[in-house]
């Protein structure tokens, strides 16, 4: 679920809608158009979706204040957490600055924005009669447009096969002061994304994807799924391959981020500067705020950067600088000194 704004009324008011895609099918199991995007509104969007479509496993959003309290300052969780309590939902939440995570409602809004806000923008004079044209097209876009990635077939083709599911109780209720034991999840290991953008589990290849060139993730495996987790938010979902004669899945705990021996060159010492990042053959290379001031360690491993500090892993990146001036950086292991400037 996310918030969509830039859509206006015919007096100019901007209003938003909060949408809601299904991650298997793209259903659009939410479309309301609401004045602001404050947490009643968009918790009595996410009432409307769930008494119209029933209760979901989990539900995806950012980390938004109307979605959660994950970094706000007030006590106990939101009233959007708490529904999702309340119904057994699993709310999961993105990485911080991880828009891609949230990328099929995003593409959903690409959609919305080239096949409906175009002619409907500042046409119509109040929120009801934009919900009724909005509630039209999302009709069309669910059962007769046909989507690309389904193989040109209408989303509700597939999202008719998922079962039925129970009446909902939309009647909101406090949490218990404890929740609920959840069944354990089984331990995970942990794998480096290759140059390809996949990993290696017992002895089978699963994609994961470039942008996690060079990461490192965590891989857990349940009732026949393999799951792939980059700091704590799910990245890739496959069906777990198996070769004759394999053994099972290691079920050891996840490593944690240990640095790995330089593969390429030495390992060379860095200063993270004001902007969290360091230098390394001409190229800056993000480390994080946090870090700023500190001295780190940098080497090349497996063709990627890998950023250290007292032996624990900080930062993997994709090589982006020219190799050819690797040399002149491991010239300076630790860096080229600072100039004083005179009084």
């Amino acid at each position: 679920m996310d918030v969509v704004g830039r859509f206006h009324l015919a007096d100019g008011t901007e209003v938003k809608v909060i949408t809601g895609v299904d991650d298997h099918s793209r259903f659009c199991v939410c479309a309301r158009v609401v004045a602001r995007a404050t947490a009643r509104p968009v918790c009595e969007a996410l009432q409307w979706a769930l008494g119209t479509h029933g209760v979901p496993d989990q539900i995806l959003t950012d980390n938004g204040k109307v979605f959660t309290n994950r970094f706000g300052q007030g006590p106990g969780p939101v009233l959007f957490d708490r529904i999702c309590h309340n119904h057994g939902i699993t709310h999961r939440l993105t990485a911080p600055y991880s828009p891609t995570t949230t990328g099929k409602v995003e593409r959903f809004h690409r959609t919305y924005r080239g096949e409906f806000l175009l002619d409907h923008d500042r046409r119509h004079s109040t929120i009801e009669a934009a919900q009724e044209a909005l509630d039209a097209w999302v009709a069309s876009y669910n059962a007769e447009r046909p989507h690309q990635s389904l193989g040109d077939r209408p989303p509700a083709e597939r999202f008719a096969l998922a079962a039925p599911r129970g009446p909902v109780d939309t009647e909101v209720e406090l949490p218990e002061t404890e929740e609920p034991a959840k069944a354990p999840r089984p331990p995970g290991v942990t794998r480096w994304v290759d140059q390809r953008g996949s990993i290696g589990l017992n002895a089978v290849r699963y994609r994961v994807g470039p942008t996690f060139v060079g990461e490192p993730v965590e891989v857990v495996v349940q009732d026949g799924l393999v799951q792939v987790l980059h700091q704590g938010v799910l990245v890739a979902t496959h069906a777990e391959r198996r070769r004759k004669g394999s053994e099972t899945t290691p079920t050891t705990a996840p490593r944690a981020g240990r640095a790995r021996p330089a593969s390429s060159g030495m390992t060379v010492v860095r200063v993270v500067d004001a902007g969290g990042s360091v230098s390394f053959a001409g190229t800056n290379y993000r480390v994080g705020r946090s870090w700023r001031r500190h001295s780190v360690e940098v080497a090349i491993v497996a063709g990627s950067v890998q950023i250290s500090e007292n032996g624990k892993v900080v930062r993997v990146h994709q090589i982006r600088h020219d190799r050819s001036k690797e040399h002149g950086a491991f010239a300076t292991p630790n860096g080229r000194p600072r100039i004083k400037k005179s009084a």
